[in-house]
């Protein structure tokens, strides 16, 4: 379900929601973990198989650890547990853990799990202070909604990420870069400052320096996760594509059969590549799939958002 409305502007793009949400569902807050359409003429094995690299069943491991921040979000407001728990009907153990008592382990993103890690992470990266939303698109009325709108809107509460997130005590915007659930040192900053820049999604075209969709914030709370953590560079990019490829299953299905008929194998593709607005963005994803049509003779896969 879309409750935005897309506003074009020059080299990106906004999407603004003008108006109160006053009742939303699972369908906006949390994308689907399935796939919607096949569009295409492999076999159920070797679709299997392909799904099997892209996004395996047993989940892939992320280099971060989540420890007590679920806690943290509900005790400063940024999520409402009232609200949270309503949205899902009951919590399971793990769901539970993450949200209550916290987890020592790293995180493992799955099929399963993919939905309730985006909203979780939706709430950190909106939350967490970050010069990135207070300085950068986010605020700048250049990228943002026209005058009037944005008067009324809040500034950056006229955004998706920000006027779509209901699930807060009080307005979205009183938590808005206003925790500080983790700090980065000025050099932990820069590297989310360049990695953000080089990390897009196919429900828009604009990169995760530019958070104002849900998946866009959700990666951009990872990002500072993994670099307060001391992640590098590398490995924050080999995550940040494991979660979109479980955001966005169709897409990154696609971009694996246009790189197969290409000779290249998925696990042989930088994960840098796939992520750029070549391959990530909506319009990359869709020049790939167009492709991908013609070679296959049928109508593509869509990016499942």
């Amino acid at each position: 379900m879309e409750l935005e409305q897309q506003t074009k502007r020059p080299l990106i793009e906004t999407y603004a929601v003008p108006i109160l949400i006053v009742a939303i569902g699972a369908g906006f807050l949390a994308i689907s973990g399935g796939l919607t359409s096949r569009g295409d003429t492999r076999n159920d094995a070797e679709y299997a198989a392909l799904q099997e690299k892209v996004m395996p069943s047993g989940g892939v491991e992320l280099p971060v650890v989540w420890g007590d921040l679920g806690k943290r979000l509900v005790e400063s407001g940024s999520i409402d547990r009232e609200k949270f728990v309503a949205l899902y009907g009951s919590l399971s153990e793990e769901e539970s853990a993450l949200l209550d008592r916290g987890n020592p382990e790293r995180m493992r993103i799955t099929r399963e799990n993919a939905p309730y890690l985006l909203n979780l992470l939706w709430a950190f990266g909106l939350a967490n202070k970050n010069s990135i939303l207070e300085e950068g698109e986010m605020s700048d009325p250049a990228y943002g909604l026209p005058a009037e709108a944005s008067a009324q809107a809040g500034g950056a509460g006229g955004f998706a990420s920000t006027g779509g997130w209901p699930l807060a005590k009080g307005g979205a915007m009183e938590h808005y870069s206003m925790h500080s659930f983790t700090t980065l040192t000025p050099e932990e900053h820069r590297l989310v400052e360049q990695v953000s820049k080089n990390i897009y999604r196919p429900c828009c075209g604009n990169s995760t320096h530019f958070p104002d969709c849900n998946h866009g914030m959700a990666m951009l709370g990872l990002l500072e996760l993994m670099a307060s953590q001391g992640v590098s560079k590398e490995e924050m990019y080999k995550a940040a594509l494991a979660v979109n490829s479980y955001w966005f299953p169709d897409t990154y299905l696609t971009i694996a059969t246009y790189m197969g008929s290409r000779g290249i194998e998925w696990s042989g593709m930088s994960p840098r590549e796939v992520l750029s607005a070549e391959y990530s963005s909506a319009g990359g994803y869709s020049r790939i799939a167009a492709q991908v049509a013609k070679i296959q003779g049928g109508s593509g896969t869509s990016c499942g958002t």
